[in-house]
């Protein structure tokens, strides 16, 4: 792949203004198993290779499971997620693939599970997650093999 532009180093203030956010995200109550079940399936929806493969090493850091990391493109067909980190899925999900909307469902069933205010952190984890991909994919982000 053709070198492109380093961000940081083409636009260090946008990039800053993006990394306030994520540091915002890393401040809330989501707990980090949710964290990176946002920032993995995102990813994995978004195809960005380098967040894939930063966030899973990221996971499996933090104690997450192989066999969950595995089959979490699948999590709806498994018994592997509980019912908040379902809902977490489902609404990171729709605002990854915002064309198709938040369904009141996902929404309502999201809010009574969740809160208010974690839902809220929910949709800015997931909205984070995406610009991240976005910038990753536009600049050709290569993960390292290791």
């Amino acid at each position: 792949m053709e070198k492109r532009i380093t961000i940081p180093v083409t636009e260090p203030a946008g990039y800053k203004a993006i990394l306030g956010l994520e540091k915002y995200i890393e401040s809330t109550g989501l707990t980090r198993i949710h964290k990176n079940l946002i920032k993995i399936r995102a990813s994995q929806i978004n195809g960005c290779a380098y967040c894939i493969d930063m966030h899973t090493k990221e996971a499996r850091a933090a104690g997450e499971t192989e066999q969950r990391i595995y089959a979490l493109n699948a999590w709806r067909e498994t018994p592997f997620f509980t019912e908040e980190e379902r809902a977490v899925l489902a609404i990171s999900e729709e605002v990854t693939l915002i064309q198709n909307h938040v369904s009141d469902q996902t929404y309502n069933n999201a809010i009574t599970l969740l809160g208010d205010q974690y839902v809220a952190q929910v949709i800015l984890a997931a909205i984070t997650i995406n610009a991240w991909n976005r910038i990753g994919i536009a600049t050709n982000l290569m993960p390292a093999l290791d």
